[in-house]
């Protein structure tokens, strides 16, 4: 959901410094100047231009005429009119104009794209400007410095093709904000029919986007909803809510939760997240534990910064916290989309240096979790007019947004464009597959956990359904991640996942069917690591360490026999004896943990029960293992 930000011009001829010099010795001239002013005190702007027009043209050298009409001109946007009255005013030598006239042709010249001349008159202003509005010198020494960038920008601009995303997704209406989940299968995006704003939703078949319907009447009602954030498995859309019952301010942020192929009604956020300003424009971090969105209450550095709040162990926001000049400036920003990958944020602001009005921008999480100094992504990709609303695509090549351009079905309408290579995020993968039960096939409400082994981060942690048994998990490439599957009755499943390479994006697809727990079941343990030859537990199998002991705790009376194995490489009496210590390993850790001893046991049988063949390395991987088996329930 857009804000809606009050366009506030300084008209010169509501200036009283100004007032002495608008007579002129030609009465035609002048009738038609008292005729305009009367039209703008009635902001009549159509009237006013025309009998300014008719003013100039009976005098050439009324320069207060001249300003005004382009004090209008800028006004309704006509920047190139203004541009042109504004020059004239300057050129008629009789008075010399204000300082402010400079400061408004440089404005009419940025909207315009004219950056060199532009930097020219806002310098020209701060030279001769003795007046005391210091926000005008701090804004026009900014504008100086989007001159300074736009002009080297331009010589070297990005290359830049936008395709119109078709008649399945477009229409006469408005559609922009567009969402995608991490397999980019599913595109959710807002579109305002009739005054009203509601979500939609596309899901693509054989590459080819189905024509898009509304999301769900749970979220869509007769108030606006918009400017929405999916999770990236695509079971939590968080958005903007405004001049709701039970909102707190004009628009508050929300959330639903999708169970199984519905979704549930939405909630509000609270007070510790939500306040009484305007609070809007979510964007939820990939492992949904941090909630980004614009607001501007009070303790920001700007009007509209950038904050964010944490999703603690209980399910608890944290009380929000601004970004910091790190983004946000003492102006305008908005539009945050946090990346699959977790460490590239795109935003747009109108602080940091760039082509004039709202330019999109990206920055990267550095080590510690603060972000880098924001970076243009280029021209022209960013023009003079306001460009915001950026969606990176999951594999990271294509940036979706909105706007209205030749060609188009109407009003703004959803595009997408190949991304220039250093603003594309870091690749990730992800893993997505099914949980079921092994004897019936049916499926499983089960915990999904994806743990990064490097950095013990849990990237992952939520719930399938019962309904369809779904998950789907991010992984960024260049890490070792260990996954587990966990649900009441059931042996857990484990497995490793290392892509490690920047080209192989391929993802996991997986259907797991977890065992009932009973006498005879057993799995492997693929995150339990050991170093060559040694039997010491590494730090990296906590996680599946913590899987087994929960497993023995919530089921008091099963019993586990503990096994270790080897390859077939080296001396066999060796490999039985490092199979013992490496399950015994395992034996002590449950015992230290409070585990009765009398239900657990273990054993070391080498490399006499392999599981693949020690032919080739990836199968002698396979037999080095450590499992167990149920002994009783």
């Amino acid at each position: 959901m857009k804000k809606t930000i009050p366009v506030i011009f300084y008209l010169l001829f509501l200036c009283s410094d100004f007032i002495l010099a608008q007579e002129s010795p030609i009465k035609k001239a002048q009738q038609n100047f008292d005729y305009a002013q009367k039209s703008l005190l009635a902001k009549d702007y159509d009237a006013a231009a025309k009998q300014l027009e008719d003013a100039v043209a009976a005098d050439p050298s009324f320069q207060f005429a001249f300003t005004q009409l382009a004090d209008i001109y800028k006004l309704k946007r006509s920047f190139e009119k203004a541009r042109l009255n504004y020059q004239k005013a300057i050129d008629i030598t009789i008075i010399p104009v204000a300082p402010r006239v400079y400061y408004s042709l440089g404005e009419a010249e940025l909207n315009s794209g004219e950056y060199a001349s532009a930097g020219k008159h806002f310098a020209i202003f701060k030279e001769l400007y003795k007046g005391k509005e210091q926000q005008m010198i701090l804004k026009a020494g900014k504008y100086i410095m989007d001159c300074d960038f736009a002009v080297i920008a331009i010589k070297k601009p990005e290359k830049y093709d936008p395709v119109n995303l078709g008649a399945a997704i477009n229409t006469k209406d408005r559609e922009y904000l567009p969402t995608l989940t991490a397999d980019g299968s599913t595109l959710i995006f807002s579109r305002t029919t009739d005054g009203n704003e509601d979500f939609y939703i596309s899901r693509k078949v054989n590459k080819e986007w189905k024509t898009a319907i509304p999301l769900s009447d749970q979220i869509n009602t007769r108030f606006n909803e918009g400017a929405q954030s999916i999770s990236p498995d695509g079971m939590y859309l968080f958005f903007t809510g405004c001049n709701r019952p039970d909102g707190l301010g004009s628009c508050d942020l929300y959330v639903s939760h999708k169970s199984g192929n519905n979704w549930e009604a939405p909630f509000n956020l609270g007070a510790t997240v939500n306040s009484s300003s305007w609070d809007s424009q979510p964007a939820v971090s990939p492992d949904g534990n941090t909630l980004y969105f614009v607001s501007n209450r009070p303790g920001g550095i700007g009007g509209y910064d950038i904050w964010k709040t944490t999703l603690n162990s209980e399910g608890e926001w944290s009380k929000p916290e601004n970004l910091g000049p790190e983004i946000n400036t003492i102006y305008d920003e908005n539009t945050p989309f946090v990346h699959p990958d977790g460490k590239t944020l795109y935003f747009s602001s109108n602080g940091w240096p760039g082509m004039g009005s709202m330019d999109i921008f990206y920055s990267r999480m550095q080590t510690g979790g603060k972000w880098g100094k924001p970076v243009n992504i280029g021209y022209p990709i960013n023009t003079f007019n306001e460009e915001s609303g950026l969606m990176v695509s999951p594999d990271g090549t294509e940036g979706y947004f909105s706007s209205v351009l030749q060609g188009g079905f109407g009003d703004m309408d959803i595009y997408r464009f190949k991304l220039p290579e250093a603003a594309k995020p870091l690749p990730i993968t992800y893993v997505k597959g099914i949980v079921r039960d092994k004897e019936t096939h049916g499926f499983l409400e089960a915990k999904v956990q994806v743990v990064n082994l490097k950095t013990k981060e849990t990237k992952f942690n939520d719930f399938t359904s019962r309904d369809n048994g779904e998950f789907l998990a991010v992984m960024p490439l260049g890490s070792t991640y260990a996954f587990n599957a966990v649900a009441d009755g059931y042996l857990f499943y484990s497995d490793n996942f290392e892509p490690g390479q920047a080209k192989n994006t391929q993802p996991y697809i997986l259907e797991i069917e977890l065992e009932k727990l009973k006498p005879g079941a057993n799995m492997v343990l693929k995150n339990i690591f050991f170093d060559t030859n040694k039997f010491e537990l590494l730090a990296p199998s906590l996680t599946e360490l913590t899987n087994l002991l929960q497993l023995l705790q919530a089921n008091s009376s099963v019993t586990i026999e503990i096994q270790g194995h080897t390859d077939n490489e080296g001396n066999a009496d060796a490999n039985q004896k490092l199979s013992l210590q490496r399950a015994k390993a395992v034996y002590d850790y449950l015992i230290a943990s409070k585990v009765n001893p009398d239900r657990l046991t273990f054993k070391g049988f080498g490399a006499t029960k392999p599981i693949a063949s020690n032919e080739q390395a990836a199968g002698r991987q396979q037999n080095r293992r450590t499992s167990f088996i149920i002994t009783g329930i």
